[in-house]
């Protein structure tokens, strides 16, 4: 028996404020007598704000399997941030090809993002929803899918910045019912990101990741058993430039995903057609991604107060 996977996906851009102080000139030094020190300036608060990011890849590559059939992909989102990007609400889409053949990917999400100094602390919620989907079921009366594989997902993150060169990131997910499975999900990983000195813009990154997966459950399946869902690791590596509002990335992704694994979680229709059972969509892959991500107040639109 076998499963559908898809997208978290995926993520979405945090909005950094920056004070500038201008240099003191000797005019402007106190007389002996001493002139009264000046008030410190509060830094400016952005109270309201929007993030749009919208990427073009080569393959749809989610926690290290394609959801897009190793095709290419265009997606794009809005974030609406609240108070310094404490609270943020955001809604992303991607075209993806599976075998419940949904119309699109859409992902509904939002949570919160304390700063505490160098430490960025994300919680939130994520709702993946496949509009248009029809469950598969081959010529034989074998169900191969959910009938409705929409999901929700709870996460943390934590992100350590040290000076601007390294962050260093940790990362857990959970799904109750994974793909409408009935199955419970947990993935937990580990995030890198040097900037290169001999480059502005350029740095380096990587994440390796680890999914738990749970059994799935007999009420959704009809006549098919539960399964025990294979557990894998996942783990990419990569090289970005960015420029202003652009980045252009190149990343290797892999996992420990054997094909006939690959077909048990992602039901791939090349493998129930065949008869082999096996899937090419968790295999390494390189995938380029090209993005623009800008923000109302940079454009002058909700600027800092």
């Amino acid at each position: 028996m076998a499963f559908q996977y898809f997208r978290s996906a995926g993520a979405a851009a945090a909005l950094s404020l920056c004070v500038a102080a201008s240099a003191a000139s000797a005019s402007d030094l106190p007389s002996r007598k001493g002139a009264p020190p000046s008030a410190p300036v509060p830094p400016s608060i952005t109270w309201f704000d929007v993030a749009v990011s919208i990427k073009g890849m080569t393959d749809y590559n989610f926690r290290g399997i394609s959801q897009t059939d190793r095709k290419p992909a265009v997606q794009g989102g809005a974030e609406l941030q609240i108070y310094d990007n404490l609270v943020y609400l955001g809604v992303y889409a991607s075209n993806v090809d599976l075998t419940t053949r949904p119309n699109a990917e859409i992902d509904f999400y939002g949570g919160i993002r304390p700063k505490f100094g160098p430490i960025t602390v994300d919680l939130g919620v994520w709702q993946y929803y496949y509009p248009g989907e029809k469950q598969y079921i081959d010529l034989a009366g074998t169900y191969w899918t959910p009938r409705n594989t929409d999901f929700t997902e709870v996460y943390g993150k934590v992100s350590y910045n040290y000076e601007d060169k390294l962050t260093l990131g940790a990362n857990v997910f959970y799904a109750w019912d994974w793909l409408g499975t009935g199955a419970p999900g947990t993935y937990a990983s580990l995030t890198a990101k040097y900037n290169l000195p001999f480059l502005e813009g350029l740095s380096v990154s990587g994440e390796l990741g680890h999914y738990w997966l749970g059994t799935t459950n007999l009420a959704i399946w009809s006549s098919v058993p539960p399964a025990n869902l294979p557990d894998y690791t996942y783990w990419n590596a990569g090289l970005s430039y960015t420029y202003k509002n652009v980045t252009a990335d190149l990343r290797y992704h892999d996992t420990d995903l054997s094909k006939n694994k690959c077909f048990a979680l992602t039901a791939d229709p090349r493998g129930i057609v065949s008869g082999t059972g096996r899937s090419r969509w968790c295999g390494p892959a390189v995938v380029a991604t090209l993005s623009f991500d800008i923000t109302a107040s940079s454009t002058g639109i909700f600027a800092p107060k």
